[in-house]
């Protein structure tokens, strides 16, 4: 359960938490409401991107047995980032774009682990789904050892979407998947680059595999046929290091 101070609950507490900037990390909404202020309530959610759960009224009362009008929200560690915003800027400022899409990372530390990774080695943001990935929750900031405060997070709704905005922002997107002959040691690493990452148990969407420019892998002589994705994504990365530092 999270802290209290952790919380807001009330439907206009909530709106006006968004509307402010408040970023959220998911909002608990109970499934039987209806009315003009949960439809504004939504719009706003689905505006900023923020992930909702609809659940029955004794979750919501999990959280609070105050009057929440069955909307609870739990507030973000972090500040969330604009994708659109943030690759202008780093062009802007003459950086070479690395970018990591993370497709559907679900175990806590795993995600902690990764964000400590890319931000040791130059990673210039994460791109997470808002719906069916990890929270950027206590564990997750902890497990990164303070990577989270530097490294910037852009949660999008559509991950697809998001890479077709990277390409054509040029922007070339590599798939890290065992499912291909081809290892990361071919891949050209010196130009702005997204690399995706996929889950646990089912890998890389196929939408995103095809959208891929490339799909490498890391060049195994073992029995066991993959890596556990946050060691392959440390792996991953070292080799844009190595290409982008020689």
């Amino acid at each position: 359960m999270n802290k209290k101070s952790d919380i807001i609950y009330g439907i206009r507490t909530v709106i006006e938490a968004v509307k402010s900037g408040q970023h959220l990390e998911r909002v608990f909404v109970q499934k039987s409401l209806k009315g003009d202020l949960y439809k504004e309530l939504m719009l706003e959610l689905h505006q900023t991107s923020t992930p909702i759960s609809k659940v029955p009224s004794e979750r919501i009362n999990k959280f609070t047995k105050k009057n929440h009008q069955g909307v609870v929200a739990l507030i973000s560690p972090i500040q969330y980032h604009s994708l659109e915003h943030l690759i202008p800027q780093l062009y802007e400022e003459g950086k070479n774009p690395l970018i990591l899409i993370l497709d559907e990372i679900t175990d806590v530390r795993n995600f902690g682990a990764i964000a400590r990774t890319a931000e040791c080695l130059g990673v210039h943001s994460l791109v997470i789904p808002s719906r069916g990935g990890a929270q950027v929750n206590e564990d997750a900031v902890k497990t990164s050892a303070g990577a989270f405060n530097y490294l910037p997070v852009c949660r999008e709704q559509n991950l697809l979407d998001a890479a077709r905005y990277l390409q054509d922002s040029g922007i070339n997107i590599i798939a890290c998947s065992e499912k291909t002959k081809k290892t990361l040691d071919q891949m050209d690493f010196t130009t702005p680059t997204a690399i995706i990452m996929g889950s646990e148990e089912r890998g890389i969407s196929n939408e995103l595999m095809d959208l891929a420019n490339e799909i490498a892998k890391v060049p195994m002589s073992g029995s066991i046929e993959s890596l556990n994705v946050g060691v392959a994504a440390g792996m991953a990365l070292y080799e844009v290091q190595r290409q982008r530092l020689t």
